[in-house]
């Protein structure tokens, strides 16, 4: 009786390592190597303010299967980039409290690339407080980013 027990559990050892094992590889596996770039949809605020409004765009590099690189930026509806001129109006700061929020927003951009590399994916990757239309953006476009690299 006791070899039984001493074989199931060396049998149940060894499944664990070879589904263990599959899992990795099926993971690494799913993305192309390559580079891939996708843009969110454009977000308008619901109440007509243009506070916000705009797209993201992510930009990944794929190797050995696992996301290498991230960049994630993102842009006014027509175009222009959300940088450290975003916030300010007419090339000054009007409203020091809109220009600190909004700069928050733009620096989330590189903190969501970088959890993105940290955790392998978007699983556990939560908004940052004042950064939460970015985060939705950069989500979808992540997620069409790496439906792309799964169909390459």
């Amino acid at each position: 009786m006791r070899t039984k027990w001493i074989i199931l559990g060396i049998t149940g050892i060894l499944c664990t390592i070879l589904l263990a094992g599959c899992g990795e590889s099926s993971k690494k596996a799913a993305w192309k190597d390559g580079t891939y770039t996708a843009q969110s949809s454009v977000f308008t605020n619901d109440d007509g303010s243009e506070d916000g409004n705009g797209y993201g765009v992510v930009t990944l590099t794929i190797k050995d299967g696992a996301i290498a690189e991230c960049t994630y930026q993102t842009f006014e509806v027509d175009g222009t980039l959300k940088d450290e001129e975003y916030g300010k109006q007419n090339g000054s700061i009007a409203n020091r409290d809109y220009y600190s929020k909004a700069q928050k927003a733009v620096a989330a951009c590189d903190e969501y690339a970088k959890m993105l590399i940290a955790n392998e994916g978007l699983d556990g990757i939560d908004a940052i407080s004042g950064a939460t239309v970015n985060y939705n953006e950069f989500v979808e476009a992540v997620n069409l980013a790496l439906k792309e690299a799964a169909q390459e």
